[in-house]
């Protein structure tokens, strides 16, 4: 067992922020090909705004430690692994169990940090990085010169994947509320204010023929709107019901409803694609693809946030204990980029 003590964020049940619990307890010894990482910054990401309300789709039961990500050093290495990597920044995704001063990760999950970036900048760029990255290039494989229409182009993922987009040589449109305007015009991205009036309208008259991708993390009677608006031969590429977080019933339904468009768009003879992105596709029966795919493309993002063609803003730095105060102003739309939790 290791000296220092383990602090971990608890999510009892459907609970208010102020009803997260916080435990401590002894730091575990890491297991065979397993390493110990001590968090230096950890995220709020939607997914935690979602698990606290019960409807991220596939959330373990309650009760269990959230924390989509994690960027840390490593403090100790199982039976098995480089005991080279100790010390070293490393960066892991893992959908619970980030919010925690020390997590135990398999080895093979960590990827680790180049020199030059500090951990809470690190961690703005891990799961909206990885999500953005690999629907940019992997799902819709964007060339230079297409348009491409990014909804919540001011929130954590759309942010990062209308850079890269640019970086791309790719012209953006963006849906975003009107004080990300100015920041979306100076990363040369046409603004659309989502709030008022007609959205298909106003892509329209800037993209008459259609756009070649369409990213949608909106859900609901979005994604049909989304589809409507694809260009011959472009992709749609759904990856959440954003709009759904608030509803009652079943957590799946949203996501299932989804699921069937897609497949039903897909059959149909006009050379558009739908998908629904799922960051954890292939884990389970592809495990070695999922990781070199992970590795792959989390390098890609942190190489091009060290060469400044991305910059992910910090919205506030919290400690693990303030957990609660993290996920209130998440929740309440009123700052932009990424709430951090650190030590």
């Amino acid at each position: 067992m290791s000296s220092h003590p383990l602090v971990q964020v608890v999510l009892p049940g459907i609970v208010a922020p102020e009803d997260l619990q916080i435990r401590h307890t002894a730091v575990p010894d890491p297991g065979p090909g397993q390493i110990v990482i001590a968090m230096e910054a950890t995220g709020v990401s939607f997914a935690e705004q979602q698990m606290r309300r019960g409807r991220y789709y596939d959330q373990p039961p309650f009760p269990f430690v959230p924390g989509y990500d994690l960027v840390g050093r490593v403090l100790s290495t199982g039976q098995g692994v480089d005991p080279g990597l100790s010390g070293r920044r490393v960066a892991a995704l893992v959908k619970v169990g980030g919010w925690a001063s020390h997590v135990v990760v398999d080895a093979q999950d960590a990827v680790e940090v180049p020199d030059g970036l500090a951990a809470a900048q690190a961690e703005t760029v891990v799961v909206n990085g990885i999500t953005a990255w690999q629907m940019l290039h992997r799902i819709a494989r964007v060339r230079a010169g297409q348009t491409v229409l990014v909804h919540g182009a001011g929130g954590g993922v759309g942010l990062i994947l209308v850079q890269l987009a640019r970086t791309a040589g790719v012209k953006v449109i963006g849906t975003a509320s009107p004080r990300h305007h100015d920041a979306l015009r100076e990363l040369d991205v046409t603004p659309v204010d989502y709030r008022t009036g007609d959205v298909p309208a106003q892509v329209r008259a800037l993209s008459p023929g259609g756009v070649d991708a369409v990213f949608d993390h909106v859900g609901g009677r979005s994604v049909i709107d989304s589809w409507h608006l694809l260009a011959p031969g472009g992709t749609l590429v759904s990856y959440g019901s954003a709009s759904t977080r608030d509803d009652t019933g079943s957590k799946q339904w949203p996501v299932l409803k989804i699921l069937a468009r897609t497949l039903l768009w897909n059959t149909l003879p006009n050379g558009r694609r739908a998908h629904f992105y799922n960051i954890w596709a292939g884990q389970k029966f592809h495990k070695d693809d999922f990781r070199a795919r992970l590795h792959s493309d989390l390098t890609e993002v942190f190489t091009a946030l060290r060469r400044g063609d991305i910059t992910a803003p910090i919205a506030a730095q919290l400690p693990l204990t303030k957990a609660a105060e993290a996920l209130r102003l998440a929740e309440s739309g009123t700052v932009t980029g990424k709430v951090v939790l650190i030590p």
